[in-house]
């Protein structure tokens, strides 16, 4: 039986529990990394990783508008079945940024 004066009463998920999700599905995987196609020369690449130390190859070009799917897919297969991810903005730039939407993306 709940206790109707819970303070969990009404929550969907703990944030605690989200924060730890999108730190480990995008935070731990993109945050100070190069991030490249992974057709990329590998002159380049050897090049690079010596420059940036951590390069993230992806099966796509890594556009904002690509990043921002590929994001959103793996957020939604990381929340519990009860949460549906509604939204997310990724920023390119202070005035750059792309949007996606649940409700576009059904």
């Amino acid at each position: 039986m709940q206790n109707p004066g819970h303070p969990k009463n009404g929550m969907l998920m703990d944030f605690s529990e989200l924060k730890n999700i999108v730190k480990t599905q995008i935070v731990d995987q993109f945050d100070h990394a190069l991030v490249v196609n992974k057709n990329t020369p590998p002159d380049f690449a050897a090049q690079a990783k010596d420059l940036f130390g951590k390069i993230h190859f992806l099966d796509y070009q890594p556009t904002c508008e690509n990043l921002i799917v590929d994001m959103a897919n793996r957020l939604r297969k990381s929340l519990p079945s009860a949460v549906r991810l509604h939204s997310l903005k990724l920023y390119e730039t202070a005035g750059s940024y792309a949007e996606w939407y649940a409700d576009d993306n059904s």
